[in-house]
């Protein structure tokens, strides 16, 4: 499966954005997803995780409660909303897939791997 995130951008500190993650092919159900990201200076970080069905989703504590992941099955696309944005959100986003049912919050968890997409919070 190839990805491509997109949707990045610059906000101010409170804004929203919301990113997309397009995927070829026919068999984006079949994969489970994530979204990572890296600031400038620090190691990768998982964001969110989605079961390939969507109905299990979890989040990293920093990110409860203002960002949501999602996706649509039959748009063959991932989600990412990011509600009350903080500068300390700034990073480079990356969203992930594995055949599995339900993916985990390691980079090595994932085979597959969009671009990233910039995301910048002012303050």
């Amino acid at each position: 499966v190839q990805l491509q995130a997109s949707g990045g951008g610059l906000v101010q500190a409170g804004g929203s954005l919301g990113l997309s993650c397009a995927a070829s092919g026919r068999t984006f159900g079949s994969y489970a997803m994530g979204w990572f990201r890296r600031a400038p200076g620090k190691e990768r970080e998982f964001v969110a995780a989605i079961s390939r069905g969507g109905g299990t989703t979890r989040h990293v504590d920093s990110v409860k409660g203002r960002f949501t992941i999602s996706r649509d099955n039959a748009k063959n696309t991932l989600y990412l909303q990011m509600n009350s944005l903080k500068p300390e959100d700034t990073a480079v986003y990356y969203c992930a897939a594995v055949a599995r049912s339900v993916g985990g919050s390691r980079w090595s968890d994932y085979d597959y791997w969009g671009q990233g997409t910039q995301v910048t919070v002012s303050s």
